[in-house]
């Protein structure tokens, strides 16, 4: 099984989501153990008690190892106002320079000064050995892959798929409502310019046998062009395969033919953003959604959530008479 588009482990607390795509998946137990090499060595990620006492070559206890991050947390940063200042404040410059730093400028072309400290939100660090890189109660893989549980959903006699086709405003008048999931800036022709974002660029290779021993491994010195390395047999340990199948994922800015990733949401683009939400609110009978028609990181389980909530508040509307909103979520 091959993650074409980068690795997607599903994870979530929503037992409504879990119980929908189990109905369309034999969801296979699964944890995502992430690895990174940094000055010649391989850490656990999440930065956890293992990698700490790695790291500073120490045998902390998690009391020990919380005061250590402590002391070297820069407490004169007492109102972070980016993502480098957070990082500075939370974990300080040893952890920041060799986690964060290198891999931060590769994977948004831009130096952390410059970057909200709200994408560093909490101190992202635990002091015990636990590696799994998610929290969330629910976590798994589709034993038959991604392509066979979307094809389980779109399987119903009232769903018909038509590939190859791009909207056209002038098939609007054919439906009663239409819910648009492509690029909110796309659907206005560009009229005020393109919303910035991030794409990627994967580099394939083959090996006999394993590569690396894991599925992910993310490479943080900004001297190495790519972000990290999958190898994808390690998806599906319920497989058996003689070779592999890696990928070197690279990140870039994205341009006009390119597929669009991760939305950069800076200042700009915010000012941007703005200006197309307000010609969307002028709208009748279309419903923007999902990541590029809200102009949001969404993962897959919240845009599973939103694509739930959004059919139950369109079917409301229908017994009601109440007019379907544009947008079912704050998107400024």
């Amino acid at each position: 099984m091959v993650h074409t588009y980068g690795p997607h482990i599903f994870h979530t607390d929503n037992e409504q989501v879990w119980n929908f795509v189990n109905q369309y998946a034999t969801m296979m137990p699964y944890v995502n153990r992430v690895k990174a090499t940094v000055n010649g060595q391989v850490f656990s990620l999440p930065i956890n008690l293992h990698t700490i006492n790695q790291f500073f070559k120490k045998t902390c206890s998690p009391t020990e190892a919380k005061a250590l991050i402590a002391e070297k947390g820069d407490s004169s940063i007492t109102d972070p106002q980016s993502f480098e200042e957070q990082a500075l404040r939370f974990v300080g410059k040893e952890l920041y320079e060799a986690f964060f730093k290198g891999y931060t400028i590769k994977q948004w072309g831009m130096s952390p000064a410059q970057l909200p400290a709200s994408i560093l939100k909490r101190l992202p660090i635990r002091f015990n050995y636990d590696d799994n890189y998610f929290n969330h109660k629910f976590q798994g893989m589709p034993k038959d892959g991604y392509t066979s549980m979307i094809a389980g959903i779109l399987n119903h006699p009232n769903i018909s798929v038509s590939l190859g086709i791009a909207y056209q405003t002038e098939t609007r008048a054919q439906y009663d409502h239409v819910f648009y999931s492509g690029p909110l800036d796309a659907f206005y022709d560009f009229q005020f310019g393109r919303l910035g974002y991030r794409t990627l660029d994967f580099e394939r290779f083959t090996v006999e046998g394993d590569y690396q021993g894991c599925a992910v491994m993310n490479y943080c010195e900004q001297e190495v062009p790519y972000t990290r390395i999958t190898e994808h047999k390690y998806f599906s340990p319920w497989e058996q395969h003689d070779g592999s199948v890696c990928y070197k994922e690279f990140s870039r800015a994205c341009e006009a033919d390119d597929i669009p990733y991760y939305p950069i949401r800076q200042v700009g683009e915010m000012s941007l953003l703005a200006k197309y939400v307000d010609l969307a609110e002028q709208e009748k009978n279309i419903t923007f959604i999902g990541r590029l028609g809200t102009y949001r990181y969404l993962d897959m389980d919240v845009t599973i959530a939103e694509a739930l909530k959004t059919a139950e508040t369109y079917l409301e509307s229908l017994e009601t008479a109440h007019s379907m909103p544009v947008f079912t979520v704050s998107v400024r």
